[in-house]
């Protein structure tokens, strides 16, 4: 079950924030930013916060001008968490939006670029996303994956994977330990998968996404952990 450190520093939901905009992709409202004339697209899975999370977004336009078409699908069908229910607790949220059924979800998704041209696909996964993530990895519907302060994901996962894959780790962090990310590591590097893995200290879960703008030191590690990411895309989404 997903700990207290995944309902932590809830953002601020905006409909309207991004440089991009929200279109229909597959029957999913998605945030989308970025050309389709490149034929190389980044799908991100969201944190249990949603696609309206402004950080978020932020993070699809900074993918987009590294001439990526970026999308952001609303696979919790307009129901993000919301730490403010409290008859609706991260528990009983879950059973309806199961992590799982983002990869049935994420399948949709790329079948639909795909159809618009798209040759390339990476992906990404923040805290519930990542699972989603790895399970495209182990079909290898993906050209490259990245998790960030993944959730939901295990060793069993891992020995799955077949595509060049970033897990990118927090120190202080009880659903994706240190000691659990380098066991993923170990597993990668036995089964000669491309990988790069590292951990930030002093950070804690859902770092990159989740950070207040305003905290110079936390925006420098959101920061250099979305420049790993989108060197990984960079390198294998061709």
């Amino acid at each position: 079950m997903s700990g207290p450190q995944c309902c932590s520093n809830p953002p601020t939901l905006d409909a309207a924030s991004g440089a991009g905009h929200v279109e229909n992709l597959a029957g999913f409202n998605t945030y989308v930013s970025g050309s389709l004339q490149s034929k190389r697209a980044i799908l991100l899975v969201s944190d249990i916060y949603g696609y309206e999370a402004p950080n978020l977004r932020k993070l699809a336009d900074k993918v987009a001008s590294a001439g990526f078409y970026v999308v952001v699908p609303d696979f919790f069908y307009g129901e993000p968490y919301d730490s403010d229910k409290p008859d609706r607790p991260i528990a009983a949220w879950l059973k309806d939006h199961e992590p799982v059924k983002g990869f049935e979800d994420a399948k949709l998704i790329i079948d639909a670029l795909k159809s618009k041209g798209v040759s390339s696909i990476g992906s990404a996964g923040f805290c519930w996303g990542a699972k989603a993530v790895v399970e495209l990895s182990k079909v290898a519907l993906i050209q490259a994956a990245v998790m960030l302060h993944p959730s939901f994901v295990t060793v069993d996962d891992i020995k799955g994977v077949k595509v060049p894959i970033a897990i990118l780790g927090a120190e202080i962090d009880q659903r994706s330990p240190p000691e659990l990310i380098k066991q993923f590591e170990e597993i990668l590097k036995a089964n000669k998968v491309d990988n790069f893995v590292k951990i930030f200290p002093k950070c804690s879960h859902g770092w990159t996404v989740r950070y207040d703008v305003n905290d110079p030191i936390v925006v420098s590690c959101a920061n250099e952990a979305h420049k790993d990411m989108l060197e990984w895309f960079t390198k294998y989404v061709k």
